[in-house]
């Protein structure tokens, strides 16, 4: 193979591949990682994750893990150590909230 197919074809691979694991990673929560994030302790905060780092859905935007569209989204949450939810700071001196909150 010329130099030139052999990098095209690396490149193409690595896409592939960085396309496989984002996709594999936008997926709902299943019950058994339910089930363990509350075996730990652990509560759904709202508006602490970062854009596309959300643990699942919870409003318009957010259909599955990682999908929240921005920076402390108010409808997307994430699990946190039970009890410490609104202590977090989040930017503009909100705290994250046991509930959705406006974007």
């Amino acid at each position: 193979m010329s130099t030139k197919i052999t990098v095209s074809s690396t490149l193409l691979a690595g896409v592939v591949a960085s396309l496989l694991a984002s996709v594999a990673h936008a997926a709902p929560l299943t019950p058994a990682e339910g089930a363990a994030a509350v075996a730990a302790h652990k509560e759904k905060c709202y508006g602490v994750a970062l854009k596309g780092q959300n643990d699942c859905a919870a409003g318009p935007g957010t259909t599955c893990q990682g999908t929240s569209a921005m920076d402390f989204q108010g409808n997307s949450w994430k699990f946190v150590q039970g009890g410490t939810c609104t202590s977090i700071e989040v930017p503009g001196g909100g705290h994250g909230s046991l509930t959705p909150l406006k974007s």
